[in-house]
């Protein structure tokens, strides 16, 4: 670089007698000097991005568990307390531990209900300003993350990401209690507080509480009746957007999850999941009042509700509680006057059709309801 400076230096100043030269000769000397200093700056542009590009490996901290690399130490320190499960910042009102100030902060909203980021398009409130922007993209219709393997595009990377993992069967989040394996963070999250037995999630309303916020939200819907989303065919209304999906297949008669061993059919991926346990014959979840097992967790703590006599679904209008969610469903039909099925020949049972049979004396009934009450005269006669 130091000779072609010394170089344009004598060109700048020429001997006298090379000033008697002619016009042409002149102007061939210029373009050469406009020629070399073109040189000399592209070769001193890639000095510094070679001298630039030292200085940023030198500047990156690189975590020797993962290989993950960060432009300050201070994000390297933090990044390290995963590996070593430190959790040095403590939430003061349910004791839940957290790497950083910054989870720490994001979860105090959890207690307090404050959601200060609100979406300007349809109103939903969010935590953080990261999470309203996502958001955001909902609304906007632009996909611009595309799976490789089937097309699928997504408005979130991070969902994109997670999606593929179903393609590569990769579960990499792995609980150290019970070993079983998830594609996601949140997913590991949620399920540890199987183990820890943890419900963040206090109703505002009631003493009940939840280990998820949408569990959380569809419970207080009860409480307020409120259900913003709207079914466009029939006009019914649900507390939360996953209702109406769900609802909508029953328009369509869709049922996309198929079980491989008796070929039924299922509206979503985790009845499928439940209704596996039937053939399996698998019962690992069994009473503690009266040992009797189950191959549902829901129906366990359902049957665990008799013994304790818990009637925790109550009906606000007419103060009558019930054990389970569908039973008070049921119940507010008396005071709505809704009938959602109908006969198609009249309001009565015309098939003559009786499915429901009994196993101790094989009296045959319409409806399931009937046969558990019939049962009862069976064992009420033995004893």
């Amino acid at each position: 670089i130091q000779f072609i400076k010394e170089e344009i230096d004598d060109m700048r100043d020429p001997e006298p007698s090379r000033i008697k030269h002619e016009d042409t000769e002149e102007q061939t000397d210029l373009a050469e000097v406009k020629q070399q200093r073109v040189k000399l700056k592209e070769v001193e542009e890639e000095h510094c991005k070679i001298k630039k590009s030292r200085k940023i490996v030198k500047q990156l901290h690189t975590c020797t568990r993962c290989g993950n690399s960060f432009k300050h130490k201070g994000d390297l320190k933090k990044h390290m307390r995963i590996h070593a499960g430190e959790k040095p910042y403590p939430c003061t009102q349910c004791g839940k531990s957290f790497s950083g100030p910054s989870g720490l902060s994001y979860h105090l909203h959890v207690h307090s209900g404050e959601k200060p980021f609100n979406c300007d398009q349809c109103g939903k409130k969010f935590i953080s300003s990261s999470i309203l922007k996502q958001h955001q993209k909902v609304h906007s219709d632009e996909k611009p993350y595309v799976c490789t393997f089937c097309g699928k595009s997504f408005s979130r990377l991070g969902s994109c990401k997670l999606h593929q993992k179903s393609h590569n069967v990769v579960r990499d989040h792995v609980c150290f209690e019970c070993g079983k394996s998830f594609t996601a963070t949140a997913d590991l999250t949620r399920h540890q507080r199987i183990h820890t037995g943890e419900k963040p999630h206090k109703c505002s309303y009631c003493d009940r509480s939840f280990t998820q916020s949408g569990n959380l939200k569809r419970h207080e819907g009860l409480h307020t009746g409120e259900k913003p989303h709207n079914c466009t065919q029939c006009g019914k209304r649900f507390i939360d957007a996953p209702g109406l999906k769900y609802h909508l297949h029953v328009h369509s008669g869709e049922k996309p999850f198929r079980c491989d061993q008796c070929g039924k059919g299922f509206i979503r991926s985790s009845h499928l999941k439940s209704h596996l346990t039937v053939h399996s014959q698998e019962k690992p979840y069994v009473c503690s009042f009266c040992g009797k097992s189950f191959s549902r967790l829901a129906h366990c703590k359902q049957h665990q509700k008799m013994h304790n006599d818990v009637q925790d679904h109550v009906f606000c209008e007419c103060g009558k509680s019930f054990t389970t969610a569908s039973n008070l469903k049921r119940h507010q039909k008396i005071h709505t006057g809704e009938r959602p099925y109908n006969c198609s020949y009249c309001d009565k049972i015309h098939t003559g059709e009786k499915p429901y049979y009994c196993t101790q004396c094989g009296e045959s009934f319409n409806q399931s309801s009937t046969l558990v009450t019939h049962i009862k005269k069976h064992f009420s006669v033995s004893e």
